[in-house]
């Protein structure tokens, strides 16, 4: 019977052998990468005119935040439009951006003014990709393939996020600033072509209006309060965001701190640990899709929070490099794997009519921890690293007590 079970079970690589679940991970990796050559393309060129890191501030907060406050919108129109049609306009849309700022750079004419305005309507066409590219997954493949599919892609994002940035300044290293943002346009192009041949169910592709239906507020405020209202949702969304907070302040200053004052590494042990970080997330992102099943999710949540918390108190205590790597690499392995099955699980229970708008919650609670987590981890770092790793051990432990306290999220699968 053991046999028989293991043999039914989806093997890692079954999404690939779908023609649509190559091109939706082809488009998403091409959009991941062109993200990830955007923040080095808009830094570098923003450094070059003006020389201010004040100024750079400013463009990349005139990206960031019209993405955070648009997301809920975004979300609320993929429950009503087609994800697909969604990704490609947007696709499409940040290409004649990025292509428009890197002739502007060739001709001399960039000014920071245009590259506040560029920044601005990139992040808030982001915003509507965002959303999509996760909930078109169950309209692609059936529910049997998501933990599969959610690895191949998660690993795909993982991959292309570092590679985005150290390609970009590559290309910019060798050329110069706004050849970045007309490759960034390639990338973005060849994503819409992509995510415009693939073939969704039927009902992903819904074409109503939303003037026929409740108001944008309406239908906002209606994902908001289903997210709400569900003590499983909240919990995997607290977690997702308990998650953000760890990765934007500790895993950003709190490495940088560990680097230079406590590993005496500089630089090249910065870099070390993001690899680690982001190797152990990829390993456990496939291990996760190869094990497969539907294991309890609520537990795997719990055992995440606490399992992070113990890897900050490593943190704040190791004074050895081999040992923070390896922390660092578990740390990552159980993101990687747990992250499989959360997002299978939202994809695979919740509603397709409202599953884009939960998805969209999720991301702007995201968005809203990591700033808060960079302020209060520079604060935090300036009395000591262990005071900033341990009050994140100590946030992390709370929420993983919390999830075993409700016996409805424990027996999720």
């Amino acid at each position: 019977m053991a046999t028989t079970l293991a043999a039914d079970r989806p093997r890692l690589w079954a999404p690939a052998r779908q023609r649509s679940f190559r091109l939706l991970w082809t488009g998403q990796a091409l959009s991941l990468l062109g993200d990830g050559f955007s923040v080095v393309a808009f830094s570098w060129i923003t450094l070059s005119l003006t020389g201010s890191t004040l100024t750079l501030g400013y463009v990349l907060a005139f990206q960031a935040v019209p993405r955070a406050l648009l997301t809920l919108v975004g979300g609320t129109l993929g429950d009503t439009w087609s994800t697909r049609t969604l990704m490609v306009a947007s696709s499409w849309t940040r290409a004649v951006l990025m292509a428009t700022v890197g002739v502007a750079g060739l001709t001399g004419h960039l000014t920071v003014w245009m590259l506040c305005a560029a920044a601005a309507a990139f992040g808030a066409v982001d915003a509507f990709f965002q959303p999509a590219r996760v909930s078109i997954l169950p309209s692609v493949v059936d529910k049997d393939l998501l933990a599969p599919a959610n690895a191949l892609l998660g690993a795909g994002a993982r991959t292309a996020a570092v590679l985005g940035p150290a390609v970009g300044g590559v290309v910019i290293a060798l050329t110069q600033a706004p050849v970045a943002f007309l490759v960034d346009a390639v990338c973005f192009a060849l994503c819409g072509l992509c995510v415009a041949r693939i073939r969704t169910r039927p009902r992903a592709d819904k074409t109503a209006p939303v003037s026929t239906g409740p108001s944008l507020g309406a239908r906002i405020r209606e994902g908001v309060t289903f997210t709400w209202r569900d003590p499983r949702l909240r919990t995997i969304v607290a977690l997702d965001t308990a998650v953000n907070f760890c990765y934007a302040g500790p895993f950003t200053v709190g490495f940088a701190t560990l680097a230079d004052q406590v590993l005496r590494g500089g630089s090249a042990t910065l870099g070390v640990l993001n690899g680690a970080l982001a190797g152990g997330a990829v390993l456990g992102t496939l291990v996760g899709g190869a094990v497969g099943g539907r294991p309890r999710v609520g537990l795997l949540v719990a055992a995440l929070a606490g399992w992070l918390g113990a890897g900050m108190a490593v943190l704040g205590l190791a004074q050895s490099t081999p040992v923070v790597v390896a922390t660092v690499v578990a740390m990552g392995f159980a993101i990687g794997y747990q992250g499989v099955f959360g997002l299978s699980w939202i994809q695979r229970n919740i509603p397709q009519d409202v599953l884009t708008r939960v998805v969209s919650v999720d991301m702007v609670l995201g968005y809203a921890a990591a700033p808060l987590s960079l302020i209060l981890c520079g604060l935090l770092a300036g009395t000591g690293h262990f005071a900033l790793f341990g009050v994140v051990a100590v946030v992390l432990a709370g929420t993983g007590l919390a999830v075993l306290g409700s016996r409805a999220v424990r027996e999720m699968r």
